[in-house]
């Protein structure tokens, strides 16, 4: 990555916080912010038989994949924004390659590639260990809010620490 678009150690923590905090079902998959750039994403979540879909294969279920992808899309979107807004996935098109390797962990990888005055467009894969063999791929679209700042049922003391490292506007 360029240093034009790196995103500071700051941001990439505030993004985990916020993450494990706000997100109450990426906690339960055990989600993680892996790293950040400038509207890019790298999440994981441990391979647990917990979340398995199929018991004699191992398999785990496809929502996990879903729920990552649409947390990693979601993700890059914010960090492609010059401020925290609220944002909605309008649509998300997941394609299944492949069923996920029992017992392997999951990896995401999301990018914010256009951002428009009402609708960002983001794509991505989820994979194991290689991002050019991927178990599915998406697109999808995210509606912003414009000029309305995010609320967020977070701490307050987190609330300010977003706010000052990301830049956000004031939460309504």
């Amino acid at each position: 990555m360029s240093d034009q678009t790196n995103i500071s150690p700051e941001q990439i923590r505030m993004m985990k916080d916020v993450l494990i905090e706000h997100v109450p079902h990426a906690r339960a998959l055990g989600m993680k912010v892996e790293d950040a750039a400038r509207g890019e994403a790298w999440l994981s979540v441990p391979y647990n038989e917990d979340l398995v879909g199929d018991i004699e294969t191992g398999v785990l279920h496809g929502g996990v994949i879903t729920a990552m992808l649409d947390n990693a899309c979601g993700i890059a979107v914010q960090l492609s924004l010059p401020e925290r807004i609220a944002i909605a996935t309008l649509d998300l098109r997941i394609d299944y390659m492949k069923p996920a390797t029992p017992k392997l962990d999951l990896n995401a990888h999301t990018h914010c590639y256009k951002v428009t005055k009402n609708i960002a467009f983001v794509r991505g894969a989820a994979y194991h260990e290689d991002e050019e063999d991927p178990i599915a791929t998406c697109v999808g679209n995210f509606m912003l809010a414009a000029n309305r700042a995010m609320p967020m049922p977070i701490s307050e003391e987190l609330r300010q620490q977003a706010d000052q490292v990301l830049g956000g506007g004031k939460a309504e």
